[in-house]
């Protein structure tokens, strides 16, 4: 009996020591190693396209994106819940104390209405009369006799944050709307004919009508030549004093690389002049 409880006892050693080994990543067959995102829903199709291409070049790893916004993605890997943040906004004088930020690509904020509406062209100071609810019809702009609807970002949006600086709206946006997504704000413009809002050029479609911004159209030329005035860069947000793991540091270098230039592009976005 006594050797019996001796071998049942060195197997569940043997079994325990074995899944300790596949834990660590050493000799599991079917270990794979995780490089997190998080932050700006503006950022979807950039990092999706990115990753995308990275994991087919790179099995075994796997890069995942949760789409919470700007604010909340700076602050998961401030608090080490993510390898790497993404923002669509500068970091604040505060958050740059800690964190590194490193532009991907740039993103012209598209100024979005009712494919219905007549409206083609629009000054900045014109925007920046609507959203401070002093012209309220369109009608003084050349449309209809139609009461606007401000459609806009919840507040810890990047995509916010870059419009209302770029057009001196800061704290006095009158929004009929705050949604919590790029996509919410083009299906709500597309489905009333009152509507306007903003969106990221990256993800645009044929569901809105893109108004020209002082007669220059947004595109990858007038964004990168800052010919188009509303936009803000795509960043990765990472913490200054501790060093990613391998994988997610190749990720990075990868995303910022010539290499990664024409699916940037692919995804709407514009890439940095290296």
């Amino acid at each position: 009996m006594k050797k019996i409880m001796t071998i049942i006892a060195a197997a569940a050693l043997l079994v325990t020591a074995a899944g300790c080994g596949g834990a660590e990543g050493e000799t599991a067959e079917n270990t794979e190693t995780v490089v997190s995102t998080d932050g700006s829903t503006s950022m979807e199709k950039v990092i999706g396209y990115l990753s995308e291409a990275y994991m087919d070049e790179n099995s075994g790893i796997n890069v995942t994106y949760n789409p919470t916004g700007s604010g909340s993605g700076i602050q998961a890997v401030s608090e080490d819940r993510c390898d790497i943040g993404l923002s669509s906004r500068d970091l604040t004088d505060d958050e740059a104390q800690e964190l590194d930020a490193t532009i991907i690509a740039i993103d012209g904020i598209a100024m979005i209405v009712n494919p219905e509406n007549g409206v083609s062209d629009l000054s900045i100071e014109q925007i920046k009369s609507i959203f401070t609810g002093e012209i309220t019809n369109w009608s003084d702009l050349g449309g209809e006799d139609m009461p606007i609807v401000l459609i806009g970002r919840e507040a810890a949006s990047g995509t916010r944050d870059g419009f209302e600086a770029v057009t001196g709206t800061e704290g006095k946006c009158a929004y009929a709307q705050e949604l919590t997504s790029t996509g919410d704000v083009i299906q709500t413009v597309a489905g009333n004919p009152n509507a306007i809002g903003y969106a990221s050029f990256a993800s645009i479609n044929d569901s809105v009508k893109t108004l020209t911004v002082e007669g220059v159209e947004p595109t990858a030329k007038t964004i990168q030549s800052g010919e188009y005035k509303i936009q803000r860069d795509f960043i990765f947000v990472t913490k200054r004093n501790k060093q990613l793991s391998p994988a997610a540091q190749d990720f990075f270098n990868f995303a910022v690389s010539d290499d990664a230039d024409k699916l940037i592009t692919d995804a709407g976005a514009v890439p940095v002049k290296h």
